[in-house]
């Protein structure tokens, strides 16, 4: 099955083969950083909320981070949403303090262990099929094992 992930813009500029979809290193999250006040943001922007500069560079990232603050997604939300194949099923979203910006993402945390100021790590989870059977990908934030950091 091929697989994409859902907006290459959301990511560092690099290939993505199958490796980084199949337990390999999930492609990196890329915001952008003001030149003139040092203000980072997630997804990438032209200009900067903080001071209006106009003069942003990319930036990649940091794999990993806590759980900032977290909520249960239980009804589907409004298009252009698309539900996995079997229909929506609960999900946990929230934000991730990756420690230069908060970012809003999918928590594929089980109830059990979701709590704020849990660390988390990034990864790929399913997001929809496309019509030509492709996977399509989206970035999460997963629990961080022992050793991860």
């Amino acid at each position: 099955m091929t697989t994409r992930v859902i907006d290459e813009s959301l990511f560092e500029d690099r290939e993505f083969g199958d490796e980084a979809f199949d337990g390999g290193d999930p492609p990196r999250l890329a915001g952008a950083r003001c030149s003139a006040c040092a203000t980072v943001v997630f997804p990438r922007q032209n200009s900067c909320p903080r001071c209006a500069g106009r003069t942003m560079a990319a930036h990649v990232l940091p794999v990993s981070g806590r759980v900032w603050s977290w909520t249960l997604q239980a009804f589907p939300p409004k298009p252009p949403y698309r539900p996995p194949s079997g229909g929506h099923r609960p999900y946990h979203v929230g934000y991730v303090d990756l420690g230069e910006v908060l970012v809003e993402a999918l928590l594929a945390v089980p109830r059990a262990e979701i709590r704020i100021g849990l660390p988390v790590r990034l990864t790929t989870v399913p997001a929809y099929q496309d019509e030509d059977r492709t996977e399509v990908v989206t970035f999460a934030f997963r629990p961080e094992r022992d050793g991860e950091r």
